[in-house]
């Protein structure tokens, strides 16, 4: 029995060390596992806060370059506002120097300019050649549009005119993919500068040239004589001084004018009342093409010259100098300094004129067949030759070599459908549309 009891005391006594050891293995392998992860914590830990502190430093560093921008950015607008003051003052100033001695100014003279200070300055000195003698009837403003500071330099180096800037910080958002931003922001520099000249200098017309023409020397004085007629004749919506069609060899007559359904631009004058039309609606781009539309012309007609009495020396600009070559080197810039105070423009009003150029295109002798061209250059006296559509017309066109171009039905220089030239002597060719006779009411024999 004692036996028994020993044997027993003795499994015990193994189990219970059995059991001691397994604890303290367990234990021991807890302890390391937990060992493990506290070394990973603290290691975990040790980046985190590694991190921290170079995540601080960098939040320090751009909170010192926040607060330094702050403060260029308050020193900017600061020097900005000053600017803006120098500039408004200097304008105030500039626009009484050149409008006081004039009561009634005729037109302003407004340079669209951008970044070619070398253009700006030919312009220049060719609108100051005959601009110095009727300063106060036409005031000269260069239009800028950004801060191309050699421009800037050069048009306030002039005290004969005075400098306007449109800064336009607005991102452009273009309506087609490929379009080239520049026509959006040639067409946002022309609204402001003219509201500028109409609304805040308060002029009643204003003639617009580009940073790359020159003029001829009656050019103020057909303006002068031109103005009259807007003020008369509220057909005309504008006078240009451009002919499309003014290459040497089409144009014969410094003193033949003519009314026109297709807007020329390149020099033209406008009034305070037709601004106040087109500047709510004016379109985001391409305002040139804008103005050829029906829907804002509303079937009234530009004056235009037969001789240029501007020229276009631009071959490098927004355009990528289109057409260049072939329409625009080729003008002919007037040379004749025509009195047009003595001339009678009375036949350019709304009432007389279709009458007059239906005489005109009455007498001219028809030509017809294929060889319709070849038949006109062997021709004396004014030949008309008729187009059948838009097709037939630029293939004519094409064959004598002038502008083929139509914008919403309307040839370039027409009237009533009607193109106009010269071919190589003082015999006009009329190039007559399918419906022009009816309108001028000419029967076609």
């Amino acid at each position: 029995m004692r036996k028994i009891r020993c044997d027993y005391r003795c499994l015990l006594l193994i189990t219970a060390v059995v059991a001691f050891f397994y604890i303290q293995m367990r234990l021991s392998a807890t302890l390391s596992e937990y060992a493990d992860r506290l070394a990973v914590a603290l290691e975990s830990e040790n980046h985190c806060t590694s991190q921290s502190r170079l995540l601080t430093d960098q939040i320090s560093i751009h909170q010192s370059n926040i607060v330094s921008l702050q403060e260029q950015n308050r020193r900017q607008a600061e020097e900005c506002r000053q600017l803006k003051a120098l500039l408004d003052d200097l304008e105030r100033k500039g626009v009484r120097k050149v409008v006081d001695k004039a009561q009634v100014p005729v037109a302003a003279v407004v340079i669209m300019a951008c970044n070619r200070a070398d253009y700006l300055q030919r312009t220049i000195e060719s609108i100051l050649k005959y601009q110095s003698s009727v300063a106060s009837k036409y005031p000269l403003f260069v239009s800028q549009d950004g801060s191309d500071p050699n421009v800037r330099s050069k048009a306030m180096s002039y005290n004969q005119l005075m400098y306007i800037q449109h800064l336009d910080s607005e991102p452009v958002q273009t309506e087609r993919p490929g379009e080239l931003i520049a026509y959006y922001k040639i067409a946002r520099h022309y609204k402001w500068a003219m509201d500028q000249l109409f609304y805040k200098h308060n002029f009643s017309r204003v003639i617009i040239l580009e940073d790359d023409m020159e003029i001829a020397p009656d050019f103020f004085d057909y303006f002068e004589a031109a103005a009259a007629l807007l003020e008369k004749d509220k057909s005309i919506m504008a006078v240009s001084s451009w002919n499309d069609n003014g290459q040497k060899q089409f144009v014969h007559d410094p003193y033949e004018l003519y009314r026109s359904d297709f807007f020329p631009g390149l020099g033209w004058m406008l009034t305070k009342s037709i601004w106040d039309e087109l500047s709510p609606k004016w379109p985001k781009a391409y305002w040139d093409d804008w103005l050829r539309l029906k829907e804002n012309h509303k079937g009234r007609q530009f004056i235009r010259p037969e001789v240029c009495r501007t020229y276009n020396f631009g071959e490098h600009g927004s355009s990528l100098g289109q057409f260049f070559q072939q329409y625009l080197q080729p003008i002919k810039l007037n040379n004749v300094k025509v009195d047009w105070k003595a001339k009678d423009l009375s036949y350019l009003t709304k009432d007389n004129y279709t009458k007059h150029f239906a005489n005109i295109v009455r007498k001219a002798k028809p030509v017809h067949g294929t060889d319709a061209v070849l038949k006109a250059y062997n021709i004396e006296g004014d030949v008309r030759i008729q187009y059948r559509d838009q097709p037939d017309f630029e293939w004519i066109a094409h064959q004598f070599g002038i502008f083929e171009e139509w914008k919403d039905g309307i040839p370039r220089t027409s009237f009533k459908g009607v193109v106009v030239f010269r071919y190589h002597t003082t015999r006009r060719i009329f190039l007559v549309g399918p419906d022009s006779l009816r309108q001028l009411g000419i029967e076609d024999a």
